[in-house]
Protein backbone atom coordinates (compact mmCIF):
# COMPACT_ATOMS: atom_id res chain seq x y z
CA UNK A 1 0.00 0.00 0.00
CA UNK A 2 1.38 3.69 -1.12
CA UNK A 3 1.88 5.62 2.13
CA UNK A 4 -1.18 7.30 2.69
CA UNK A 5 0.45 10.38 3.78
CA UNK A 6 1.55 11.26 0.66
CA UNK A 7 -1.71 10.66 -1.20
CA UNK A 8 -3.86 13.43 -2.01
CA UNK A 9 -7.61 13.61 -0.99
CA UNK A 10 -9.57 12.60 -3.89
CA UNK A 11 -12.72 14.48 -4.46
CA UNK A 12 -15.76 12.32 -3.19
CA UNK A 13 -19.58 11.90 -4.23
CA UNK A 14 -22.58 11.38 -2.74
CA UNK A 15 -22.80 7.90 -4.00
CA UNK A 16 -19.47 6.93 -3.57
CA UNK A 17 -19.25 3.75 -1.63
CA UNK A 18 -18.46 3.95 2.47
CA UNK A 19 -15.06 1.94 3.48
CA UNK A 20 -16.36 -2.03 4.74
CA UNK A 21 -14.85 -3.31 7.83
CA UNK A 22 -12.10 -5.00 6.05
CA UNK A 23 -11.12 -2.04 4.30
CA UNK A 24 -11.28 -0.18 7.56
CA UNK A 25 -9.26 -2.69 9.28
CA UNK A 26 -6.54 -2.80 6.31
CA UNK A 27 -6.00 1.22 6.50
CA UNK A 28 -5.86 1.36 10.25
CA UNK A 29 -2.73 -0.42 10.26
CA UNK A 30 -1.36 2.57 8.84
CA UNK A 31 -2.36 5.11 11.31
CA UNK A 32 -2.97 2.65 14.68
CA UNK A 33 -3.21 5.19 17.06
CA UNK A 34 -6.58 6.34 15.28
CA UNK A 35 -9.90 4.81 16.75
CA UNK A 36 -12.99 3.63 15.02
CA UNK A 37 -15.81 5.07 16.73
CA UNK A 38 -19.83 5.89 16.01
CA UNK A 39 -21.88 8.83 16.91
CA UNK A 40 -25.16 8.71 15.49
CA UNK A 41 -24.75 5.46 13.61
CA UNK A 42 -21.93 7.37 12.02
CA UNK A 43 -18.07 5.79 11.95
CA UNK A 44 -16.10 7.92 12.17
CA UNK A 45 -11.66 7.73 13.35
CA UNK A 46 -10.46 9.90 15.91
CA UNK A 47 -7.59 10.31 18.40
CA UNK A 48 -6.52 12.71 21.04
CA UNK A 49 -3.52 14.62 21.11
CA UNK A 50 -1.52 16.01 24.12
CA UNK A 51 0.16 18.89 24.33
CA UNK A 52 2.63 20.80 27.39
CA UNK A 53 0.11 23.95 26.80
CA UNK A 54 -2.63 25.53 25.54
CA UNK A 55 -0.35 27.54 23.04
CA UNK A 56 1.02 24.34 21.46
CA UNK A 57 -2.54 22.41 21.04
CA UNK A 58 -3.84 25.97 19.42
CA UNK A 59 -0.62 25.89 17.02
CA UNK A 60 -1.37 22.04 16.18
CA UNK A 61 -5.23 23.35 15.32
CA UNK A 62 -4.10 25.41 13.09
CA UNK A 63 -1.89 23.12 11.11
CA UNK A 64 -4.27 20.75 11.44
CA UNK A 65 -6.80 23.26 9.29
CA UNK A 66 -4.32 24.55 7.08
CA UNK A 67 -4.00 20.57 5.47
CA UNK A 68 -7.83 20.16 5.72
CA UNK A 69 -8.16 23.31 3.44
CA UNK A 70 -4.97 22.32 1.48
CA UNK A 71 -7.23 18.70 0.44
CA UNK A 72 -10.38 20.28 0.90
CA UNK A 73 -11.17 17.51 3.43
CA UNK A 74 -12.06 18.94 6.94
CA UNK A 75 -12.71 17.24 10.56
CA UNK A 76 -14.40 18.19 13.28
CA UNK A 77 -11.54 19.97 16.07
CA UNK A 78 -11.94 20.13 19.84
CA UNK A 79 -9.41 22.21 21.36
CA UNK A 80 -8.41 22.69 24.80
CA UNK A 81 -6.04 23.18 27.51
CA UNK A 82 -3.12 20.21 26.10
CA UNK A 83 -5.12 18.56 24.37
CA UNK A 84 -6.67 18.59 20.60
CA UNK A 85 -9.08 15.60 19.26
CA UNK A 86 -9.29 15.52 15.74
CA UNK A 87 -12.61 13.66 14.04
CA UNK A 88 -12.01 12.19 10.45
CA UNK A 89 -15.32 11.20 8.52
CA UNK A 90 -16.55 11.85 5.09
CA UNK A 91 -19.84 13.84 5.84
CA UNK A 92 -21.28 13.42 2.09
CA UNK A 93 -21.68 9.81 2.69
CA UNK A 94 -21.76 9.63 6.20
CA UNK A 95 -19.27 7.48 6.94
CA UNK A 96 -15.55 6.09 6.26
CA UNK A 97 -13.82 6.83 3.31
CA UNK A 98 -9.73 6.37 2.53
CA UNK A 99 -10.24 9.93 2.23
CA UNK A 100 -10.28 9.99 5.78
CA UNK A 101 -7.47 7.95 6.47
CA UNK A 102 -5.13 9.68 4.46
CA UNK A 103 -5.97 12.50 6.52
CA UNK A 104 -5.30 11.09 9.41
CA UNK A 105 -1.62 9.94 8.41
CA UNK A 106 -1.38 13.78 7.11
CA UNK A 107 -2.34 14.58 10.55
CA UNK A 108 -0.17 12.34 12.28
CA UNK A 109 2.73 13.97 9.86
CA UNK A 110 2.19 17.48 11.30
CA UNK A 111 3.61 15.49 14.87
CA UNK A 112 7.03 15.32 13.26
CA UNK A 113 7.10 19.38 12.47
CA UNK A 114 8.34 21.75 14.61
CA UNK A 115 5.82 24.00 16.42
CA UNK A 116 5.25 27.60 14.43
CA UNK A 117 3.89 29.69 17.54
Amino acid sequence: MEELAAMRCAACRKDAPRLTDEEIAELRRAVPAWNVIERDHIKMIERVFTFKNFALALAFTNRVGAIAEEQGHHPALLTEWGKVTVTWWTHVIKGLHRNDFIMAAKTDGLLDEPAQL
